[in-house]
Formats: structure tokens, sequence, C-alpha cells
């Protein structure tokens, strides 16, 4: 069952609260939607450009699923990209927007749709504002919009049941997430001055326990890789936002190595902990692949979280340590740097 953040009867969002997805029969879903609503919803439609009667509206408010309430977007998402369609930056939590592969119409595209009744919402691209650098492209069709101060209006039965939804999104909360871009000591100086990042720690993934060492994984043969393992408060820094900055802290388009770090242990890799990781990735590379942003192919790997192995003590926090260190002084700094003028909004400014 989905896990979704819901309005509570205060008006507050709340969750993540497992409930069932909604599955209704064809005939229910004509008996509860409009002709067009059902066009769009259910047969994977699109409205015309410019035609929608949400594209202009600038009252702050939600966005929520025409077939099933589930609270999608924010006003304060919303932004104006010329498309002809409502467009937002951002979803209004993690879930509530399913994302998977689109190959119709001859196009590689990134469909969206209802985390629980998945109901057809539109597209996302990789061309949107900062700080998620997204267009999640609606149909005003599959939308209805509540004002800021309504909010109580889309109030769930299953967010007042759920202890954990018992109190409004908060940030505070934990997550982790593992990349594989090259070397550790590159991708830890990148990420760890993050704001929302509380901790990154290197290791290897990949391989077995038993050669899990830095001498070892150097011989690129253990079927290890040289990862971060990324601990974060979603409530201040998305998945999404990391994946961003993950294919945009390497070359996700080289094989087996970065620059002149060569061996599968340099290889491009997400280690996922569950489904939804998986699949998070997984749309985001067919974003990526469908921009055209890298000239080849991405080749950066899914690969099952089985063991995270912690790395020697030296290796941690390594750029900050050994400063000086002719390696970190022509890749890791410059690495780190760049993504920081890339995104200034993310990071501390006491990094």
């Amino acid at each position: 069952m989905p896990q979704l953040h819901l309005f509570n009867h205060q008006g507050e969002l709340v969750g993540p609260v497992t409930v069932p997805a909604l599955e209704l029969t064809e005939d229910e879903w004509r008996a509860r939607l409009t002709p067009e609503q059902f066009r769009i919803l259910r047969a994977h439609g699109t409205e015309r450009a410019f035609c929608g009667t949400l594209l202009d509206n600038k009252t702050p408010g939600v966005y929520a699923c025409a077939g099933c309430r589930l609270p999608l977007f924010t006003s304060d998402s919303k932004f104006h990209s010329g498309t002809g369609w409502p467009s937002f930056f951002q979803a209004i939590a993690p879930g509530n927007v399913a994302e998977r592969a689109d190959g119709s119409f001859g196009m590689v595209r990134v469909e969206i749709l209802c985390g629980r009744c998945g109901g057809h919402l539109g597209h996302v691209f990789d061309d949107g504002p900062r700080p998620t650098g997204l267009r999640y492209c609606l149909n005003s069709e599959s939308l209805d919009f509540t004002p800021a101060d309504r909010t109580a209006d889309l109030a769930d039965p299953a967010a007042e049941l759920t202890p954990a939804a018992a109190s409004p999104q908060v940030t505070g909360q934990s997550a982790q997430a593992v990349f594989a871009g090259g070397c550790f000591w590159c991708t830890e100086a990148a990420f760890e001055q993050l704001v929302g990042v509380s901790d990154v720690e290197s290791g290897y993934c990949g391989g077995s326990k038993g050669t899990a060492n830095y001498k070892a994984v150097c011989g690129g043969d253990t079927q290890h890789a040289e990862v971060i393992r990324i601990t974060y408060d979603p409530g201040v820094i998305s998945l999404d936002t990391l994946l961003n900055l993950f294919f945009d802290a390497h070359d996700p388009t080289q094989l087996n190595r970065q620059g002149n770090d060569v061996g599968t242990q340099y290889r491009s890799a997400v280690f996922y902990a569950d489904s939804t990781q998986k699949a998070a990735v997984e749309a985001k590379i067919a974003t990526l692949n469908a921009s055209g942003k890298y000239r080849k192919p991405i080749v950066t790997t899914l690969e099952p979280l089985t063991a995270f192995y912690p790395a020697e003590a030296y290796h941690q926090d390594y750029a900050r340590h050994n400063p000086t260190q002719p390696y970190i002084q022509g890749h890791a700094i410059p690495k780190a740097c760049q993504l920081r003028a890339r995104h200034p909004e993310l990071f501390s400014p006491q990094g």
C-alpha cells in the first residue's frame, strides 16, 4: 500500500500514512468524473495548451487529484513555464506523485501519476527552475484547487487514524541514500556541506564483507564500489534533490571510471534500499536521458543495498582533514566548489 501525506481536520499536512490504493471500475470512474476528467485521468489524455482553467491561477492554496482528492502540489511551487500547462517545480510530499517511464508517441518521457488512484496527471521534465530543476507539467482537468485557508476541506479520515500521522510534518526526521560516483573522497566532500544533510560516511557496497577494505577494493575485482552513505532530513532536502546533485557531481555516462580513476570500484551507481527509491532513480535516469543533457546514455547502475561497509577511519572526512593533499587540491575541492556554485541555495553558508 502507498505511503502518502494527507491533510487532517486541522488543515495540517501529516504523514507518511499507509493507505490503500483507490481502485474503481471504469463505470465507477465515469460516474465520479466529468467526461474531460475521465479522458485525461483514466485514458491518459492531454488538454489543449493554454486552455486549462488553472493555468493562470495565482491564488495561494493546494492542488489535489481530481479523482481522489489526494494533495499533490502547492501554489508555493507553481511557476510560469510558458508551455501552456500549469507547471510546478516540486510535489507536495514524497510519494504523493508517482512516476513511470512513458514511451508513447515515439518519445521517451516520464509520466506522473496520482500516488493513490494512479490517475494520469501529465509529465515531468528536467528543465525547471531551482532548487529542483524539475518541471511538473499538469493538466488542469486532473486537478482540484483548494484555497490555503480551506485546507481542512481536504481532511482525510486516514490522517486521524494513524499514530505516525498524529502531528504535522516536521523536520528532524532521518533517511539515507547510498551513491557511488567515483572516488569517495570527492563525493563525500561534495555532499557533506548541504543543508539538511547530517552525515556523510564513506564506505563500500556491492561485494562481500571479507574484501570490504581499501587495499582489496583498489584491485578492482571485489565487486565493491566506493560509495557514500548520506543521512538527511527529508523535511529539509528531498531524495529528488539529492539525485539531481548526484548526477550533477559526476559524469554518469562514464563506464567504470571517473576521469583518471579507472575500475569497477569507481562505477556510477545508486544502491537502493527499497522499491520506492529504485523507482525514483529509474524515473530520474529516464528524465535525464530524455532531456538531452548528456551526449551519451547514462550508465549508472541500480543495485540493491544488501550491506554497507564503512571505510577505514582515515577515509572519513578525508578532504576536510587533508586539504593540501594533491588529489584533494586537484579533484575533490574543485568538484565541491563547482557544485556549490551551481546550487548555492542548497549549501550551508558556514560550510
